[in-house]
């Protein structure tokens, strides 16, 4: 991150992530990928440095106040090593941790935020089902009240770290009649009874994270694992991923340049016609659009990053933040295979893992066309007629 001004406590944070990426990360993201098994040693290494607790009060186990810019920066270093950690780390420290941290009792976070924040337990958080992911108020999963105890019966889909987490936020409605109104929010133990986590297998990129399916038959829940307020469930669910959207994108700019330094290292070690392929103009300009797209992102991540910390409207910048980081990277690990040629093609040079794993980034927590729609809707909201 070299174009942009950090103080003196973010940089320290930067080149402390950034060391520890580069000598623990990301020399093991290539055989992490191949056996698509959560990387249990950098979660222990990621735990050390504070990160599964970044920004959680140091009483329940964090590493102390922080801000999103320096989430941010973090994630960009992260993903730069292995965009598959850094996928397990920001669902257990934006999503699942986030949702305990900021709507949990002091009960709810001296049990279960302590053991997550340091990094003890892994949490997750599952919105999305298997009737879609984008129309989040519209959810088939539901909860029952008897004598105190919830019973949840229905299913979730694509939810990362399920099969590792001890604890998962799960959204249900409780009244159908009432749509987002009646959805609430509960803190689920993977030894619930009735609950069943199945592996999903088969992804294109992000293997060392793990992607599952939750069923629920019948699953109690405790009245005291009931998170936040009744009824505002999908309330506090877009809270938290709206917030999350400038994770995605901070984590998309480290995909990109990852796929930005290694194309820059490969063209100037590549010769054709007696020069390195880094003297054609041609790819000279490749490599300028590259640097201008990872630039570009992370200026307007770190913009949207810096409202949200002082406390200012931060909704459209989120999301063109997401946007734009998001299409960038597939976009910029792309011309990175393009510029390794036949060897871009193969596992060997690294850069195709970095494609397969840019391309969820325009998928999850949001799609872009949703992003899409959120953006043209705060415009017309500025600018009435």
């Amino acid at each position: 991150m070299p174009d942009l001004i950090l103080t003196e406590e973010e940089q320290m944070l930067q080149t402390t992530v950034r060391d520890f990426v580069d000598r623990e990360i990301a020399p093991r993201a290539k055989e992490a990928d191949e056996k698509g098994e959560f990387q249990w040693e950098s979660w222990r290494g990621l735990a050390d440095l504070g990160l599964t607790g970044l920004g959680i009060d140091t009483k329940y186990g964090g590493s102390g106040p922080a801000g999103y810019r320096q989430v941010s920066i973090a994630a960009e270093e992260v993903a730069r090593g292995d965009a598959s950690t850094s996928v397990s780390w920001l669902a257990h420290l934006a999503l699942g941790t986030a949702c305990v941290d900021r709507f949990g009792t002091d009960e709810q976070k001296e049990r279960l935020l302590t053991p997550l924040a340091s990094g003890e337990a892994v949490g997750a958080f599952a919105l999305t089902e298997p009737s879609g992911g984008s129309d989040a108020a519209a959810l088939q999963t539901t909860a029952t009240e008897k004598d105190g105890t919830f019973f949840l019966n229905g299913s979730k889909m694509f939810i990362t770290n399920a099969s590792v987490a001890s604890t998962i936020v799960v959204f249900a409605t409780e009244d159908r009649s009432k749509g987002y109104k009646g959805i609430s929010a509960f803190l689920v133990q993977k030894d619930s009874p009735g609950l069943t986590i199945n592996p999903m297998h088969g992804k294109l990129g992000m293997r060392s994270s793990t992607t599952d399916e939750i069923v629920f038959q019948d699953t109690p829940v405790n009245s005291n694992n009931l998170l936040g307020e009744r009824g505002r469930g999908f309330n506090h669910a877009m809270e938290i991923l709206t917030q999350s959207r400038i994770i995605i994108a901070a984590q998309s700019v480290g995909i990109g340049q990852s796929a930005l330094e290694a194309a820059v290292r490969f063209a100037q070690l590549r010769e054709t016609f007696g020069n390195p392929i880094s003297q054609h103009q041609g790819i000279q300009f490749m490599l300028a659009d590259m640097a201008v797209g990872v630039h570009s992102s992370r200026v307007a991540t770190m913009n949207a990053a810096s409202l949200m910390d002082a406390d200012q409207p931060f909704i459209q910048e989120a999301s063109i933040a997401k946007l734009m980081a998001s299409e960038m990277c597939i976009e910029v690990a792309n011309k990175a295979i393009q510029i390794h040629g036949g060897a871009g093609y193969f596992q060997e040079a690294g850069v195709e893992r970095i494609f397969r794993d840019a391309r969820v980034t325009t998928i999850y927590e949001g799609t872009s066309e949703v992003q899409r729609l959120l953006i043209a809707r705060q415009l017309m909201a500025q600018y009435p007629v």
